[in-house]
């Protein structure tokens, strides 16, 4: 009998399903599609269309610390597309509770040198997330 091994999600991977769970829970007609482009590098991990057909890009990160790993090719494409609709979302996990951070593309370059605390965040939010806020900001 073929046995299958499930592996355990990374926590990207988990941040993205509590992203979708909390559109879902609003009742939003919002398009998640997932990226994985290995011809372009750097581009943001989700692209995200709402009711009125207006497109966002969205790059996931998760930290324990300050620090949040974004690759030169991420902060590349990040800045070069600082004024369109594309957004960095932070989880912040620490033992006693969650963060959810929000911050334009613009930020990318102080957030890789600098993390967490060398930006404001356009939003932030402690666990449970308010969803209907994190969504009003980034789309």
């Amino acid at each position: 009998m073929l046995k299958i091994h499930k592996t355990a999600q990374k926590p990207e991977s988990q941040f993205y399903q509590q992203l979708k769970v909390g559109a879902k829970k609003l009742n939003r007609k919002l398009l998640f599609t997932r990226l994985e482009s290995w011809a372009t590098l750097g581009v943001p991990d989700l692209l995200l269309a709402d009711e009125q057909g207006k497109f966002g890009m969205v790059e996931l990160k998760y930290t324990t610390g300050n620090t949040v790993g974004l690759r030169p090719h991420q902060v590349a494409w990040l800045t070069k597309h600082a004024n369109t609709s594309s957004w960095i979302l932070v989880k912040q996990s620490k033992k006693s509770d969650d963060t959810l951070f929000v911050f334009k593309a613009f930020d990318a370059l102080a957030l890789k040198t600098g993390g967490l605390k060398s930006v404001n965040p356009v939003y932030f939010c402690k666990s449970p997330f308010d969803w209907e806020k994190v969504f009003s900001t980034i789309c």
